[in-house]
């Protein structure tokens, strides 16, 4: 199933081109940058090790190929691990071929941190962007999250449960909004309330607050209002990882709420492709990603 929003008749396109993912030191002049989420600690940290320290992987840009885009990237992992190289690395040097700096989030996970952590880390990563944004010559309105399986809960819950920020906060980054400007959910988790729900992730993230209540807290699909994002979503009709249906609700509570959205359902896929690079059917995800992105303005240089 492939569908678009606004309504329109099926678009003919041609063949995706094959993705070619280069080596970490092809990716620019400098090696990706490391930086911690939470300078200071992060909140509820447990220790001072590497797992309780969240960081965003900063993948810049020359300024003559820097587009003023920035996406945020969460990899995938059921809540207890992060795949960063398909859904990480690879990504980021994807988006950097299309003049997107990019950000590859690692945030905290189980069994040493349940929710509400890897929210709190995403929410502080778009500030984090959003503040420095000229440092990364990002434009604060341009600012996309995209997330792979548990990771596109992560990014759909940011998308959907933002806040404006405190005005008051002594740290400057924490006053401004957790909002991205749009989102890219691939194979997502986004249901913990009805029959499609994928157990291993919410009972990961929630741990022993397993109520029904934080279950509702955390269904995305619950919380879409006319405030969500522009949204893209890709998924595998075969998926037995994460049944598309997650997906299709988020779809159709963004149609509901009048946001712009974007969805392609292929029959054939499983779970955890990444960008699908050996596949000639869905190496072609990321080719109308491209096209979508371009077709809100988000692939232009700034004049």
């Amino acid at each position: 199933m492939t569908a678009g929003n606004p309504q329109g008749g099926p678009i003919h396109r041609p063949p995706a081109q094959p993705i070619r993912i280069e080596k970490e030191e092809d990716t620019g002049p400098a090696p990706p940058s490391l930086e911690l989420v939470w300078p200071d600690g992060a909140p509820g940290a447990l220790g001072d090790t590497e797992a309780d320290k969240p960081t965003l992987q900063v993948y810049s840009l020359p300024a003559d190929e820097v587009n003023g885009t920035g996406v945020i990237i969460c990899p995938g992992g059921g809540y207890t691990h992060l795949a960063t190289d398909h859904e990480g690395h690879d990504v980021a040097v994807w988006l950097n071929s299309l003049g997107i700096t990019a950000f590859m989030l690692r945030y905290r996970v189980a069994p040493r941190y349940r929710q509400p952590a890897p929210l709190q880390d995403a929410r502080r990563a778009v500030r984090m962007v959003r503040h420095r944004a000229a440092e990364w010559m990002v434009d604060p309105a341009r600012i996309g999250i995209l997330g792979f399986s548990a990771g596109g809960h992560l990014a759909s819950i940011t998308a959907t449960r933002w806040n404006e920020g405190n005005a008051g906060a002594d740290d400057p980054i924490d006053r401004g909004s957790s909002r991205p400007d749009f989102a890219v959910l691939a194979y997502p988790v986004i249901t913990f309330t009805t029959r499609y729900a994928h157990n291993g992730s919410m009972e990961n993230l929630l741990g022993d607050d397993n109520s029904e209540k934080m279950q509702q807290m955390l269904s995305s699909e619950r919380h879409v209002n006319a405030g969500t994002p522009p949204t893209f979503l890709v998924h595998a009709g075969d998926d037995k990882g994460v049944a598309p249906e997650n997906s299709v609700l988020f779809y159709l509570a963004l149609r509901k709420a009048g946001v712009a959205c974007e969805i392609h359902i292929y029959e054939r896929g499983g779970h955890g492709f990444g960008l699908a690079p050996a596949d000639p059917v869905l190496a072609s995800w990321p080719v109308r990603c491209v096209d979508w992105l371009r077709g809100r303005g988000l692939l232009d240089k700034p004049n």
